[in-house]
């Protein structure tokens, strides 16, 4: 390292060239980088989609998903599966256990399926594929006042042709408009004068409405095809096709019998924006499609068409370009400016042309991981951003650390160069180690399970790439700049930077030098105190007076609102709800409005989805940007929540959004038994509907459609009539018989014939319907009789259990979680397990991810330690002084924890991430100030006195990596955008505890090094009775006397 290092100070050109080149392909790499909202994580989720026209929920539970989940059982790979049976379909989703080959589990999955021996007649081809990772990039709303839905679609269908063309844009999909179909509407009483049945309607339209070809005609010349075209794609069409002809030339054609009309499907999606029908585009991003640049595009489609386009305008409803372009301008603000804060401080406190080498390691370390970023497929995304962030608080400490040390060389007379080489030199030990810890860290996320170790993966590559570029400029850039930097030792200081060095100098021989020395001389008193407030503070997190959470709440620009009426409910009433809560939306709008000194909405637009069930409806409502709004989005929740108040007979109403990782408060009761599964989860959403701390409390059990089941009688049976057979009958009149698929366009068109809706609206109609029997045709109530009751909308299984999840969100953002669960599981749980011993909880949403991470980690965890403690040992050969440098970590937590709650916020696992750095700066401190000591004792120096003068020379280099650190994370801090609210956990975490562990460092950690040599000094003369001297016992010696043997050895082979 010697050699290489002084090459580069002989040569400094060769640094200069390897700059140019890094800043240049540092550039390039920058443009070359793909943007996503997340990073890009592959794909481990698999559905099974089973579709069977016309079958309850039971059918397809006990047909198809036993079926399937039975061979899913024990399949290696899988982590858990669940399902959800509802009328004509099922869904099976398996989620692979993380380091699995997702495609091979797809295999298995797909033999799962295959080897099942039979499946209910009539269900279509069961679907296996692997889930497809989209982002979601704009979604709009295109809508005109007074235009029909029809020219909206056509419209929409229009404008996604064009986008498609566009190179990066591929996933659109329409929504707001259900299906069109074709109906065939059987008048009855036509029916029976022409004493013709449904059968044989659908029988003729489906021999008769053919495009299909009849063989070829091989002539000598050439060959020609025999072909019928008489397919029509049009209602219109349809109505003169011939169902019954007579000798006599008489026939009947479809229009004769009933009527046949182009529609819609009965599913009654709608949407709606500010009160106006519309078509929702939305448009997503794959993994090799560029957010920024899929958003910039569109945004500009949206002008120029609205510009041009007189009767229909188009709406940005979300565009998430907007939070990435926010979190990239917090990040360049801040580190431009924390750029410049570390940038005054060094040139306070050292030296401008110092200061200004140390500073330009940021951008060099930056633009080294841009290179190494394209090379790994990381991606510009909110996370790796995030990572940016973490990275600048601690990226100049190894720097200033070897500039310091060379400063001081410099200062004691040495020439320049011989200063940066010696300088450095000495401590490559302590910097290569501190920045390996820091790595190692950060290194633990590439193995913890769960979606944070998927998310931070990609945050901790950036760290880790960042700061190993940064430790090459450290080693070698960076000396060879300051030995040609025409330092100069009586360079005279302008008076701003006399005062602060001489503060600083002051400080340290006036108060810290004193107080060292007591401290050393009072040990046990200084180390009991700290190691007190250590345990206070782990007392008042496990108390709840500093909060936990597991992942903090994140500022939105949007609301959803959620509305669940029981199954069945008629669209009208349902449209009338979720009406009257669009009606408290713009209310409350107008409250915020009339308090607003600029008058503005904070209400932007608000899109409204009624279906696809009738009984289901959904409000987005679009707030001012929060930069702008400067009021929380929970806030204005909570006011239109109590704007709106209860919604008579609703199952579920939820206001908020989706959630990172899922919700806060997420349990799965899970039992065969489902009458005792039920009762539990009554008495579950009972009691969290009693807790203040609680709000929208919900759950997946949805209240089923009222059902008519029938039961044949005897004259049934004696007829011969099967429940099938009869059931065939009903359904083909009431649900409808599908004919044919007809490609219409882009959609595909179902044609169907069933009874005209007149006569299949009153029980009386389903009384009287004719079943064709052996012996004629016989009224339905003669062959059957029926009861009333609800029936089931979705059966949900987890792991093959029947399962119904309760789930609740915070009614603050500043509730604590984990406290509120653990209240749960001890107040409420046990009480019902023992009531009902059948039924068991599982936990998922942020609790699962939750404890995925902590299971991992109890692994990953211990070996992250021990390579730590593998590293420090190594640098110094002492175990003992490594877990005394150990030590500090945990000490360190003090600082963190009070500074969470100073601030009023939970600690999560943004905190965490914050812990993760602070782990690697505490260790830079502290392995700078022990490995002076040891030279200390090395050259002759007495323990205590090594100690206390390791103290005072290493302080300005402690001072300074504390004081840049909280000054770069300090705007931060103290940013007041709702984007920084994110973020400000984990600046808080480093911020506070460096500050904490600087204290530690300079003042425990002396006290722990001479506790330590006391106790060997003790410990040594209880074994051998001999009482040795404070300097013997120490490695440093020890490793000297051995330095010095084998100096003499090679000095007299030499000689020789």
């Amino acid at each position: 390292m010697k050699k290489l290092i002084e090459f580069f100070i002989k040569y400094p050109v060769g640094v200069d060239t390897l700059l140019i080149g890094i800043f240049f392909f540092g550039w390039v790499s920058y443009n070359a980088l793909n943007t996503t909202f997340f990073p890009l994580v592959e794909s481990r989720n698999i559905t099974v989609t089973a579709i069977y026209p016309g079958a309850s929920p039971e059918e397809m539970e006990e047909g198809v998903v036993n079926k399937i989940e039975q061979n899913l059982k024990g399949l290696t790979g899988v982590e858990q599966y669940t399902s959800t049976s509802s009328e004509n379909s099922a869904t099976i989703s398996v989620e692979v256990i993380k380091g699995y080959d997702t495609d091979l589990v797809l295999e298995d999955v797909k033999n799962a399926v295959e080897s099942v021996p039979s499946f209910p007649t009539g269900m279509e081809p069961i679907r296996v594929a692997k889930r497809e990772n989209l982002t979601l990039a704009v979604s709009m709303a295109l809508s005109g006042e007074g235009v029909d839905l029809v020219s909206l679609k056509q419209e929409a269908r229009r404008i996604e042709r064009e986008l498609r063309l566009v190179e990066g844009i591929s996933k659109i999909s329409l929504g707001g408009f259900p299906d069109e179909e074709i109906e065939i509407a059987l008048d009855k009483s036509t029916l029976r004068k022409y004493n013709l049945s449904l059968s044989q309607i659908a029988t003729a339209l489906r021999t008769t409405n053919l495009d299909i070809t009849g063989g070829t005609i091989k002539g000598t010349q050439e060959e020609m095809l025999i072909r019928s075209r008489n397919k029509q794609y049009d209602a219109e069409a349809l109505q003169n096709i011939i169902v019954y002809a007579r000798p006599s030339g008489e026939t009947l054609r479809l229009k004769d019998v009933g009527t046949v009309r182009n529609r819609w499907a009965d599913a009654p999606t709608r949407a709606e924006f500010n009160g106006i029908p519309s078509v929702e585009i939305t448009v997503n991003n794959t993994d090799e499609e560029d957010l920024l640049q899929t958003c910039e595009y569109l945004r500009g489609y949206v002008d120029s068409y609205n510009a041009s386009t007189g009767n229909m305008q188009i709406d940005v409803i979300r565009d998430f370009s907007v939070t990435l372009d926010q979190r990239k301008d917090l990040l360049f603000e801040n580190g431009l400016l924390g750029f410049f804060l570390v940038l005054l401080l060094l040139t306070l406190f050292l030296n401008w042309r110092l200061a200004f080498w140390v500073a330009i390691g940021i951008p060099v370390s930056f633009a080294g991981m841009f290179i190494l970023a394209t090379q790994f497929g990381i991606t510009i995304n909110v996370i790796s951003l995030f990572g940016m962030i973490v990275v600048i608080g601690i990226l100049v400490d190894d720097g200033i650390v070897i500039a310091e040390n060379i400063y001081a060389h410099f200062e004691k007379g040495k020439p320049l160069m011989r200063a940066a080489l010696e300088g450095t030199l000495e401590v490559i030990p302590s910097v290569v180690s501190a920045v390996l810890t820091t790595i190692i860290a950060f290194s633990s996320f590439f193995f913890l399970a769960g979606r944070p170790g998927d998310f931070f993966s990609e945050m901790a590559f950036i760290v880790v790439a960042t700061l190993a570029v940064s430790l090459v400029e450290g080693l070698l850039f960076l000396p060879t700049h300051l030995s040609h930097a025409k330092l100069q030792r009586d360079e005279k200081m302008n008076p701003v930077q006399r005062i602060a060095t001489g503060a600083l100098f002051k400080f340290r021989d006036r108060y810290y030098a004193p107080f060292l020395r007591w401290s050393l001389n009072n040990k046990l008193i200084t180390l009991a105190f700290f190691f007190a407030i250590m345990l206070v503070t782990f007392g008042a997190i496990g108390g709840g007076i500093i909060r936990t959470q597991f992942f903090p709440f994140i500022e939105r620009d949007n609301i959803d609102i959620n509305l669940d009426m029981p199954a069945g409910t008629n669209d009208e009433v349902t449209l009338k709800w979720i009406n009257h809560i669009e009606d408290a939306v713009w209310r409350v709008n107008e409250q915020y409005k009339a308090e607003r000194e600029d008058g503005l909405d904070v209400v932007v637009a608000v899109q409204k989805n009624v279906g696809p069930l009738t009984s289901k409806a959904r409000l987005n409502v679009n707030l001012l940007d929060s930069e702008t709004r400067l009021t929380p989005s929970f806030l204005i929740q909570n006011d239109i929540r109590k704007a709106a108040g209860e919604i008579p007979g609703a199952d579920n109403l939820s206001f908020g959004g989706a959630q990172a990782f899922g919700k806060p408060i997420s349990i799965s009761l899970v039992s065969y038994d489902l009458e005792a599964l039920k009762a539990a989860k009554e008495i579950l959403k009972s009691k969290l509907k009693s807790m203040d701390a609680l709000t929208d409390v919900i759950d997946n059990d949805q209240k089923g459609i009222r059902e008519v089941t029938l039961e044949l009688t005897d004259k049934a049976r004696y007829l011969g009539l099967t429940p099938g057979g009869i059931m065939a009958q009903v359904r083909e009149s009431f649900f409808g018989a599908q004919v044919q698929r007809l490609q219409r366009g882009e959609d595909e068109v179902k044609v169907w014939v069933r009874l005209a809706e007149k006569d299949r609206k009153k029980l009386w109609d389903l009384e009287e319907l004719l079943i064709t029997t052996p012996q004629g045709s016989v009224p339905l109530r003669e062959l059957a009789t029926y009861t009333i009751e609800r029936g089931t909308v979705n059966i949900n299984h987890l792991d093959g259990q029947r399962e119904f999840r309760v789930e609740t969100n915070l009614a603050s953002p500043n509730g604590s979680a984990p406290a509120l669960l653990a209240q749960i599981q001890s107040d409420i749980l046990p009480a019902i397990f023992a009531q009902f011993p059948s039924v068991d909880a599982r936990y998922e949403g942020q609790q699962k991810e939750s404890q995925k991470t902590q299971d991992s980690s109890k692994t990953v965890m211990p070996l992250i330690l021990f390579l730590i403690v593998l590293t420090i040992t190594f640098t110094f050969r002492s175990l003992i002084q490594t877990i005394v440098i150990m030590l500090l970590i945990p000490l360190s937590m003090t600082g963190v924890a009070w500074g969470h709650w100073l601030h009023g916020m939970p600690m999560s696992i943004l905190s965490f991430l914050g812990v993760v750095a602070l782990i690697g700066i505490i260790v830079n401190d502290s392995l700078v100030l022990v490995s002076k000591y040891n030279l200390n004792v090395k050259s002759g120096q007495p323990v205590y006195e090594a100690i206390y003068n390791a103290g005072l020379s290493r302080f300005r280099a402690i001072f300074l990596t504390t004081v840049t650190t909280v000054a770069g994370l300090a705007p931060l801090i103290l940013e007041t955008s709702f984007q920084a609210q994110f973020l400000i956990p984990m600046a808080v975490s480093i911020a506070y505890g460096i500050g904490f562990a600087t204290l530690l460092t300079l003042v425990v950690l002396p006290s722990l090094m001479a506790l330590v040599n006391d106790s060997r000094v003790n410990l040594k003369h209880f074994w051998t009775g001999e009482r040795p001297t404070r300097e013997s016992v120490e490695p440093a010696i020890r490793e000297m006397a051995t330095e010095t043997y084998f100096n003499e050895l090679n000095k007299a082979e030499d000689h020789e």
